[in-house]
């Protein structure tokens, strides 16, 4: 392969642009980026779209270092033995190595009606088409958003605050990440937009129709929108290239987020499950695992051993509309605790990770290798849980949790 080492990414999101960047630190590497679309989706913006407030893309060159070669298309089967990947379009493309990076898109929805008459969002088409359909209803249009977790409430108050008359209905209790004050303090913010909370035992949705949700209790909600915010699921393209997954059908990694099957292959971000523990799926999670994951190329390139991951959460964030917003604290294992900045102070924290987020991406762009928040010390939390739950590395068939909702 013209005397370089070849890299390949899949998937152009948060975690394949940092590890995309990063591995352009080093000379004789050779990155190309596989993704399907020609413009980068900043996915925690995709409530936006659907209100009319973002667009929720960035253009790769804002965002993609010079040297990182985009070609736009998909893979079919990822060809470990043989290092090559199989293009939807036809043909392959050899490599040396390759990021894993696929991301996670809507669940699959097992509720009946689910599939023929709501709307999800997990995605930028399924985003805009959500919003051709909000702009074609009529303002007094019942709005039903199915999922108590960041994505439907943020949705919920989007809509809210642009006029919607909005049901958010959670399925159990809102947000349960949240500590106590936190979703009070949410559940007042939702009332002042005129949001009608569904939450406690009964308010699993059982069926969808054109015109209605049921739960499980029997009532029935009118509805002529209904957006679909119940978790997210990932792509199988690893279990279909004969790789080892988690039941979610993450790939099965070791703590250095290599694949348990292959030296040569690294996983990142949503479609990774490191020990088969994986992390929250978040952009929080995702821009450091694609970090991690370059780290751990690079260091195998040199002849050195990787370092272990070193993940480290501190809150959840989730804007509540254009005017206000929760900043959640967490410890350093990930649960909530008692501190919160909430309210307009709240939507500009919100509103500064969004920013943030694209920021780091140019900066490590410009200079890669200059990104360092999955190198902060109190990831030491992270060891502790792979030895509490007895796993060294990941084993083979691993279960982890079903996809969960996102959040920044």
């Amino acid at each position: 392969m013209n005397g370089t080492t070849e890299v390949l990414v899949i998937g152009g999101g948060y975690a394949g642009v940092m590890a995309a960047n990063r591995l352009t630190r080093r000379n004789g590497v050779g990155v190309t980026l596989i993704n399907p679309r020609t413009t980068f989706v900043h996915r925690i913006r995709l409530h936006q779209l659907v209100a009319g407030t973002d667009d929720a893309v960035v253009e790769y060159r804002d965002v993609l270092a010079g040297g990182v070669r985009l070609m736009v298309d998909s893979v079919a089967r990822i060809d470990a033995a043989g290092r090559s990947v199989t293009l939807t379009s036809g043909g392959s493309v050899g490599y040396d190595y390759l990021v894993y990076a696929v991301g996670s898109g809507s669940a699959d929805p097992r509720v009946p009606g689910v599939a023929e008459f709501a709307h999800t969002i997990a995605t930028l088409e399924e985003a805009r088409e959500l919003r051709s359909v909000i702009d074609a209803a009529a303002v007094t249009a019942a709005v039903t958003v199915v999922g108590g977790g960041p994505t439907g409430i943020e949705t919920a108050a989007e809509l809210a605050e642009r006029g919607r008359r909005v049901t958010l209905v959670c399925g159990g209790v809102l947000n349960p990440y949240l500590h106590a004050r936190g979703r009070r303090s949410v559940a007042g913010r939702l009332a002042g937009l005129g949001v009608t909370v569904v939450d406690g035992p009964g308010s699993e949705v059982t069926g969808v129709t054109r015109d209605a949700v049921r739960l499980a209790d029997g009532r029935e909600l009118p509805s002529e929108v209904t957006v679909w915010a119940v978790g997210f699921g990932v792509p199988d393209l690893a279990a279909r290239s004969g790789l080892s997954t988690d039941t979610a059908g993450r790939l099965l990694t070791d703590e250095t987020l290599t694949s348990v099957d292959d030296v040569r292959i690294v996983a990142a971000g949503d479609s990774a499950a490191p020990s088969g523990l994986p992390l929250r799926m978040s952009c929080q999670a995702a821009m450091p695992l694609g970090a991690r994951a370059a780290d751990t190329l690079l260091s195998r390139i040199a002849g050195e051993s990787p370092a272990p991951l070193n993940q480290v959460f501190g809150a959840q964030c989730i804007s509540l509309g254009r005017g206000a917003g929760i900043f959640q604290f967490a410890d350093r294992f990930d649960t909530a605790v008692w501190f919160k900045i909430d309210g307009w102070v709240g939507s500009k924290l919100k509103e500064l990770v969004c920013k943030g987020v694209v920021k780091h991406l140019a900066d490590e762009a410009r200079t890669p290798g200059g990104y360092k928040l999955h190198l902060m010390a109190r990831g030491g939390a992270r060891q502790e849980l792979v030895r509490a739950a007895g796993r060294a590395e990941a084993p083979a068939g691993a279960e982890a949790p079903a996809g969960a909702d996102q959040a920044a």
